[in-house]
C-alpha cells in the first residue's frame, strides 16, 4: 500500500509541476517583458527595428531569457515522459473500472528492427496512443487438453482476471476431458461479464496429425496453426496464449497494441529469448529456419480476418510440407512453423516489446527484458521445469504463480461498473433467492452461504475410471486405509450402511505412518497417537467404542448418539450434506443425523483407519471461539435444522430434540 501512495504522490507532482511551471514562466516572460509600464517586444530584430532604448545589455538579457526558455522546455518534456511512463504504470494499482486509454510501449515493424534483437526496458512514446474502450470485448483464445493443462489454465485465467477491467470471451480448444473441467468451473464461477466458448479439439486433428511432432505438447501443440478455420468466421482479432502464462498487467494494453499494426502485419510476436533457433547449442544442433533468433508463440496477436484473405492455411501447410522433407519432424510444434513461415515473409509481424512474453527457460536472454521484475508484463514458465527453471528473479516469479494458484475465485466474482453483462439464469436465480434474505438478521450471513454457489474445478489428478462390474465403486473423499474391500461383505450396494472409519491423531508435523493396526496400536500406547479429539470433544467420535474396536476382527455396529461426527465410507445416493452449515461446525453432526433417520445402520470396519495430522487452526473455528454471534448464530441454525428434521420424518425425529436436551 505504501509503494501505490509513492507512486500516486509521484504522479501527482508529476502533474502539478507540469501544469505550474509553463504558468510559472509566462508569469515570468510577461513581467519581463514590460519596462516602464511599456510592453516591450522578446524578438531582438523586432526591438532593434522599433525601439530607440534597445542596448547591448537589453541584447544579453534577452539571450539569456530564451536559453532559459529553452531549458523549460526541455524539463517540460522531461516531465511529460515521466508523466507518460507514471500512466504507463498506474493500471497495475487502480481497481476501478474506468475509460482508459493505455500508453503502448514500442514494438518493431521493419525489416531493420526485426533483426534489431530484444528490446530493453520499459519505455513509452509521448503522443497519439491507441484506445481500448471502457467496454470493448477482448478474445482470449487457448488450446487445452487434458487435467494438467486443465490446471493450468486455471491459474492463467485467474491473472488475467485480477487485472481486468474489460469483458472478457475466451475461445477455448479443449478435448472432451479438459472441457468437461473447465465448463463445470465457469459455470458455477459466474464471472460477470466473461464469455467461454468451447471448440472440439478432437475434430481438429485430423487437419495437423499429418505433422510429425517430438515437443511434449503432442498433437495439441499444433492446433493454433488452424485458429483461422476454427474460431467464427466474424471474429477480427484474437490475442492466443499458451497455458503456462502468468499475467502481471491488464490484458487490455496487449489488446490496444493491435492498433499499431501497419501493413500486412497480421501477427503480433515476441522474439525467442534462447538461442535455439541460432543452431549452436550442440554440435550437429540443426533448428527449423527462422529469422534472426526467431518467435515464440506463447503469446500471440492475430489479424484473424487478414490471415484469411491472405490464405493463410495454403501458407503454413505448404511452407511445413517443403520443410518436412528435410526436417523429417517439428521439435516445437507451432513455432517451428510459424518460423518457417515468417523466414520467408518477415512483412507479417509486428515484434512485440519482449516484456510481453518473458521466457523463463534455461539459457535464455530473458533478464535484459526487464530493469526491475516490477516493469514485467507476461511470465511465461515454458521450460519443463517450470517452478524449478533457473533465473536470478525466479523467487518473485515463483511467488507470483503461487500466488495466483491459491488466489480465491469467488474474489473475482466482481461486476464491471457501467459494463453490461448477458443474463446469466444461475446468477439471476442466486440473486432473487439472496434478495429474500432479510439483510438485517444477525445470521445473515450463515444464510446466504446456503445459497452460494461454491465454484467447482473437478479432476486434479488423471485418472482413468472403469466402472466397476458389481457396482461396488467407492470414492475415497478423505485421507484413509483400505486394506480390505469390506464393501462386498457388508453388500453396501444392496443396503443402508454407513462404514465407520476409526480416527486418530497426532499431535506430531511428522510422523511414519502406521502400516497396520497391531502398529497403530502400539504407536497409541506410547503415546504418539490418540483417538480423534479426546481431549477437545469426546463426544464426537466416542460411539466408535474405541475399547472394543482394539480386539475387534469383523466389523461391528454401534448406535448413534447426540454429536456423533464419524468419518464413514457411504452410497453414492446417500443424503446430502445441509448446506446451511458452513464454516466451522455441526456439518458432519447433521449429516450423520439425516443417515440415522433414514435407518442407515452404522458399522465400524475393524482393520481401516484414519490419523488427523494437525496444522493451523482455521478461519472459521477462530470466529467460532472468539465471536459470540457466531455461536448464537450457529445454535439457532441447529434448531432450525431439528425442526425441519420434524416436520421431514415425524415421531422418527423425535429422539433427537432428546437426546439434545439432555445433552
Amino acid at each position: 500500500m505504501l509503494g501505490i501512495c509513492r507512486g500516486r504522490r509521484k504522479f501527482l507532482a508529476a502533474s502539478l509541476s507540469l501544469l505550474c511551471i509553463p504558468a510559472i514562466t509566462w508569469i515570468y516572460l510577461f513581467s519581463g517583458s514590460f519596462e516602464d509600464g511599456k510592453p516591450v517586444s522578446l524578438s531582438p530584430l523586432e526591438s532593434q527595428a522599433h525601439s530607440p532604448r534597445y542596448t547591448a545589455s537589453s541584447q544579453r538579457e534577452r539571450e539569456s531569457l530564451e536559453v532559459r526558455m529553452r531549458e523549460v522546455e526541455e524539463e517540460n518534456r522531461a516531465l511529460r515522459r515521466q508523466l507518460s511512463l507514471a500512466q504507463g504504470r498506474a493500471p497495475a494499482h487502480r481497481r476501478g473500472n474506468h475509460s482508459k486509454t493505455y500508453s503502448m510501449e514500442e514494438g518493431t515493424g521493419d525489416s531493420e528492427n526485426l533483426r534489431a534483437g530484444i528490446v530493453a526496458g520499459n519505455s513509452s512514446e509521448c503522443g497519439q496512443q491507441p484506445v481500448v474502450e471502457k467496454c470493448e470485448t477482448i478474445h482470449v483464445a487457448i488450446v487445452c487438453a487434458g487435467y494438467n493443462a486443465s490446471r493450468d489454465v486455471v491459474t492463467l485465467v485467474k491473472s488475467v482476471l485480477f487485472h481486468r477491467r474489460n469483458p472478457l470471451h475466451f475461445h477455448l480448444i479443449a478435448d472432451s476431458i479438459a472441457e468437461q473441467i473447465l465448463a463445470t468451473l465457469f459455470q458455477t464461477w459466474m464471472v460477470p461479464a466473461v464469455r467461454v466458448d468451447f471448440y472440439n479439439a478432437d475434430e481438429l486433428k485430423s487437419e495437423v496429425s499429418w505433422i510429425p511432432n517430438k515437443h511434449y505438447s503432442g498433437i495439441y501443440g499444433l492446433m493454433k496453426l488452424v485458429l483461422t478455420k476454427t474460431l467464427p468466421a466474424n471474429l477480427e482479432r484474437v490475442i492466443v496464449l499458451d497455458t503456462d502464462i502468468t499475467f502481471a498487467t491488464d490484458i487490455a494494453e496487449l489488446w490496444a497494441v493491435f492498433h499499431k499494426f501497419k501493413g500486412q502485419q497480421v501477427l503480433g510476436l515476441v522474439e525467442n529469448q534462447s538461442d535455439w533457433y541460432l543452431g549452436n547449442l550442440w554440435k550437429n544442433h540443426r533448428p527449423w529456419p527462422a529469422l534472426g533468433r526467431g518467435y515464440n508463440t506463447g503469446v500471440i496477436l492475430l489479424l484473424l480476418d487478414k490471415l484469411r484473405k491472405m490464405k493463410w492455411e495454403q501458407m503454413w501447410r505448404l511452407t511445413a510440407e517443403r520443410e518436412l522433407m528435410g526436417m523429417l519432424s517439428t521439435s516445437l510444434a507451432d513455432q517451428d512453423i510459424f518460423n518457417a513461415v515468417i523466414k520467408q515473409n518477415p512483412f507479417l509481424v509486428y515484434q512485440l516489446p519482449c516484456f510481453w512474453n518473458v521466457q523463463l527457460s534455461d539459457h535464455t536472454r530473458s533478464e535484459q527484458c526487464y530493469r526491475d521484475v516490477s516493469d514485467l508484463k507476461v511470465i511465461h514458465w515454458n521450460s519443463p521445469k517450470k517452478l524449478r527453471v533457473k533465473n536470478k528473479h525466479v523467487e518473485f516469479f515463483r511467488n507470483l504463480y503461487l500466488t495466483f494458484l491459491e488466489y480465491d475465485g469467488n474474489l473475482l466474482r466482481r461486476e464491471l461498473f457501467g459494463c453490461p453483462s448477458e443474463a446469466d439464469v444461475n446468477s439471476e436465480n442466486l440473486q432473487k433467492q439472496l434478495s429474500e434474505l432479510d439483510e438485517d438478521d444477525l445470521c445473515y450471513e450463515f444464510r446466504r452461504e446456503r445459497f452460494t454457489v461454491h465454484r467447482t474445478h473437478l479432476y486434479f489428478l488423471h485418472y482413468e475410471y472403469e466402472p466397476a462390474a458389481d457396482s461396488t465403486d467407492v470414492t475415497l473423499v478423505a485421507q484413509l486405509s483400505m486394506d480390505r474391500k469390506s464393501v462386498i461383505q457388508l453388500d453396501l450396494a444392496n443396503t443402508k450402511k454407513a462404514m465407520i472409519v476409526p480416527a486418530f491423531e497426532t499431535l506430531r508435523y511428522r510422523l511414519s505412518f502406521p502400516k497396520s493396526k497391531a502398529e497403530l496400536l502400539s504407536m497409541l500406547d506410547m503415546g504418539t497417537l490418540f483417538t480423534f479429539r479426546y481431549h477437545v470433544w469426546t463426544k464426537g467420535h466416542a460411539p466408535t467404542n474405541f475399547a472394543k474396536w482394539r480386539t475387534a476382527t469383523t466389523p461391528y455396529r454401534v448406535e448413534w448418539e447426540a454429536d456423533f461426527e464419524p468419518y464413514v465410507v457411504v452410497r453414492r445416493d446417500c443424503p446430502e450434506y445441509d448446506r446451511r452449515f458452513v464454516g466451522f461446525g455441526w456439518n458432519k453432526v447433521a449429516h450423520i443425523m439425516e443417515l440415522d433417520v433414514q435407518e442407515y445402520e452404522f458399522i465400524v470396519l475393524p482393520n481401516a483407519y484414519m490419523i488427523h495430522m494437525p496444522h493451523a487452526p482455521s478461519f472459521d473455528i477462530t470466529k467460532f471461539r472468539s465471536n459470540k454471534q457466531y455461536r448464537i448464530c450457529l445454535k439457532t441454525l441447529k434448531e432450525e435444522f431439528q425442526q425441519d428434521m420434524s416436520r421431514r420424518y415425524g415421531f422418527a425425529a423425535l429422539k433427537y430434540l432428546t437426546a439434545e436436551n439432555n445433552s
